[in-house]
C-alpha cells in the first residue's frame, strides 16, 4: 500500500560522537507535533555485514586502481593495486584474481611486486597488452630511486600455467623515462594498452605533466620493448595539469559489441579517451586521425566541469579492456570506503570494484551507455515481480518478498503526461551534486522526484534514495538522476553526498525511464536511462548491524501520476570472491 511521503519528514536527526540523538516527533490528539529527545548507541562499524557479497575486493587489506584487465586462453585475469600489509595506502604491489565467469574470483599470489631500482619506491597502475602470437605482456608505472615515475615490462615466466602465476620483469626496466624539455618527473604514469598503427608499430598512451599541462603522450615500439617519444601528444590539454589513469578505445556508433583497437578498425567507428581527474573519470569521444597519430575530439569544452563522467558516484581509476571471447568492451573501476581512515583499520580492508560493465557508444555517437555483465544474472534468485502500479503524488510503495540487502532491481518509469515538466537551467550541468541536495526527494517538483527509496529503517532514521526528475530545455527534455545517500546512515564522519547526473533523453517518442539499481550491503551501484548515467555510492546504515533488515519502496513526489507497467526484483547470492588461495 502507498504511504504518505510525509513520514520522511517526521524523522530529523544530529550526529554526537557515538550516540545519535533522534527527534521522533508524532500527532497528539489536538494536532499538534509532540517530539521526544530519544538517545541512539550506534554499533561499531566492525562488521561482516559491511562486506560486499558479490563485488570484487581482496580478502583483506587496502586495494585501489584496477590493473591490467585482459582475456587469456579461457581466463579473465584481473590485477589491482593492492597494499598486503594493511587497509591502507602503501607497500603497493599488483594483486592478481583470476575467473572464468567475472563473478567467481581466486586470489593468487601477487604478480608484481617493488624489488628492481626501477619499481622499489612502488609498483603502480598500467596495463595488459596481448601481442601478435598470443603473448601477454604487462606495462606498468614504478616508483624508482629518486623518486621519479618510470615505466616498466613484465612477461610471463611460464605460458604453460593457465594462471599465469609468476611474472619476470624485462632486463632493460625501466623501459621510459620522464626526459623531455617541460617534463615533471613526478607526474608520469599509467600507461594504457597497447595498440597497432597503420605502420605496423606498437603504440602506447601515457599520462604527464609538460610545461604545466596535462598531456596523453605517443610512444612507438617494433618489439615492445624498446620506445621512442613521439614528437606530439596523443591529446594535450591547458585545462588541466595532470591525467592520470588513461584509457584509449576504439567504439561504433549503434553497436554494443566491442572493438579490439588492435585489428581492423570499422568505418565510422570512433574513439574515446578516458582520463581520471578531479576524483572522478572523465571521457571525450572524437576520432583518431591516422595521418596525424593524435586524437581528434568531437567536441572541445571549455569548462572541464561539463565533461561526461564514466560515473556520476564513489568511482575512480576505470580501465577498459577487449573481451575476446564475447566480443565486448568491458570496464572496471574503484570504488574507495567512505568512512574514515580509522574505521577501515578497525575493519581490517578498504576498497572494492564496481560491477564489471559493458560499455558503448550509443546511437548517436555522443555518449558512451554502461551495463553489468550479463554473468551477473547468474546470481539472481526468488524473482518477484508487480505490473501496473500507478504512483500519485506522495505516495510510498513498498517492495516486498526480497533479500532488500542483497538484491537486483529493474524497475520502469512510464510517464502518464510530459506537460508539468519543470524549467531546465543550463548551469546546473557544472554541478549536478548541488542540484540533486538543494532538489531533494522531499522537494516537490512537476515530474519527480520518482524513483526508489532502499536500505531503509523501518522508522525511515536511514534511508538511500535514488531518483529522477524530468526538465524541458530549449529542444530536448533533460532527466536528472540522483542517489542521494545524505539520510543513509546514523554514523558520525562519514562522506555523505548526494550525487547526480544529467542525460538527455527523447521523451516524445519514448516515456519510459529505466533504472536498474544493484544492492549489496555497503555499495548501491545503479543505472539510469538504459545505463546513461551510473552512480554507485557507499553506505554503511546501522540498521544493517542492528537487525540485518531494510525496507525498500518506490515512491513518486512530482505532481504528475508516474506509472510503473514492470517492476522486477531478485535477491543476490553470495559469489565465491577471492575467498581461499588458487
Amino acid at each position: 500500500m502507498a504511504q504518505a511521503w510525509a513520514f520522511f519528514l517526521l524523522a530529523l536527526f544530529s550526529f554526537s560522537s557515538y550516540v545519535s540523538r533522534i527527534f521522533l516527533c508524532s500527532r497528539n490528539g489536538q494536532g499538534s507535533f509532540l517530539c521526544a529527545l530519544i538517545p541512539r548507541e550506534v554499533p561499531s562499524i566492525v562488521s561482516d555485514r559491511y562486506r560486499t557479497a558479490y563485488h570484487f575486493q581482496p580478502p583483506k587489506n587496502w586495494m585501489n586502481d584496477p590493473n591490467g584487465p585482459m582475456y587469456y586462453n579461457g581466463i579473465y585475469h584481473l590485477f589491482f593495486q593492492h597494499n598486503p600489509n594493511g587497509p591502507q595506502w602503501g607497500d603497493i604491489v599488483w594483486g592478481h584474481s583470476v575467473s572464468t565467469d567475472l563473478v567467481n574470483w581466486i586470489i593468487l599470489e601477487p604478480a608484481i611486486e617493488p624489488d628492481t631500482p626501477g619499481d622499489i619506491k612502488g609498483c603502480w597502475s598500467g596495463s595488459a597488452t596481448i601481442l601478435f602470437g598470443g603473448q601477454p605482456v604487462i606495462m606498468y608505472t614504478g616508483g624508482d630511486v629518486e623518486n621519479h615515475q618510470v615505466q616498466n615490462i613484465a612477461l610471463p615466466k611460464n605460458l604453460s600455467d593457465m594462471y599465469l602465476r609468476e611474472w619476470t620483469k624485462a632486463g632493460n626496466n625501466p623501459v621510459l623515462q620522464p626526459v623531455g624539455p617541460g617534463m615533471n618527473p613526478g607526474e608520469f604514469r599509467d600507461p594504457t594498452t597497447g595498440w597497432i598503427g597503420p605502420d605496423g608499430l606498437w603504440r602506447i598512451g601515457i599520462g604527464a605533466e609538460v610545461n604545466g599541462y596535462s598531456a596523453a603522450l605517443l610512444y612507438k615500439s617494433e618489439d615492445f620493448l624498446n620506445w621512442s617519444r613521439v614528437d606530439h601528444p596523443l591529446y594535450s590539454s591547458s585545462a588541466s595539469t595532470m591525467w592520470e589513469c588513461l584509457d584509449f578505445f576504439a567504439v561504433l556508433p549503434g553497436s554494443n559489441g566491442g572493438l579490439d583497437l588492435s585489428a581492423a578498425i570499422p568505418k565510422g567507428a570512433k574513439h574515446v579517451l578516458k582520463f581520471s581527474e578531479d576524483q572522478c573519470d572523465k571521457y571525450m569521444i572524437g576520432v583518431y586521425d591516422l595521418e596525424r597519430d593524435a586524437f581528434v575530439p568531437d567536441t572541445v569544452l571549455d569548462d572541464r566541469r561539463l565533461l561526461p563522467r564514466i560515473d556520476y558516484g564513489n568511482y575512480y581509476a576505470s580501465k577498459s579492456f577487449f573481451d575476446s571471447k564475447n566480443r565486448r568492451r568491458i570496464i572496471w573501476g574503484w570504488t574507495n570506503e567512505s568512512d574514515s581512515s580509522a574505521d577501515d583499520i578497525a575493519k581490517g580492508w578498504a576498497g572494492i570494484y564496481a560491477i564489471p560493465r559493458k560499455i558503448w557508444l550509443d546511437r548517436d555517437g555522443k555518449q558512451l551507455l554502461q551495463w553489468p555483465v550479463e554473468e551477473i544474472d547468474s546470481l539472481r534468485r526468488n524473482e518477484i515481480s508487480y505490473q501496473g502500479l500507478d504512483l500519485e503524488k506522495g505516495d510510498l510503495y513498498e517492495i516486498k518478498g526480497v533479500d532488500t540487502l542483497q538484491a537486483d532491481v529493474e524497475i520502469d518509469f512510464e510517464l502518464t503526461s510530459i506537460d508539468d515538466a519543470d524549467s531546465f537551467d543550463p548551469s546546473w550541468l557544472l554541478d549536478p551534486e548541488k542540484h540533486c541536495r538543494e532538489a531533494g526527494a522531499s522537494v516537490h517538483g512537476g515530474i519527480g522526484p520518482f524513483g526508489l527509496v532502499i536500505l531503509a529503517s523501518s522508522d525511515m532514521e536511514e534511508h538511500t534514495v535514488v531518483h529522477f526528475r524530468v526538465y524541458k530545455s530549449q529542444k530536448e527534455y533533460m532527466i536528472l538522476m540522483c542517489s542521494d545517500i545524505r539520510r543513509s546512515s546514523l554514523r558520525q564522519g562519514l562522506y555523505t553526498p548526494a550525487y547526480g547526473g544529467f542525460f538527455e533523453f527523447d521523451l516524445e517518442k519514448e516515456r519510459k525511464i529505466s533504472l536498474r539499481t544493484l544492492i549489496d550491503r555497503s555499495a548501491v551501484e545503479s543505472f539510469g536511462g538504459g545505463g546513461r548515467v551510473c552512480i554507485i555510492a557507499r553506505v554503511y546504515p546501522v540498521a544493517i548491524v542492528d537487525d540485518g533488515k531494510a525496507q525498500m519502496y518506490a515512491f513518486n513526489n512530482g505532481s504528475t501520476t508516474v506509472r510503473v507497467p514492470h517492476l522486477r526484483a531478485w535477491s543476490m547470492m553470495t559469489a565465491q570472491v577471492n575467498l581461499k588461495k588458487g
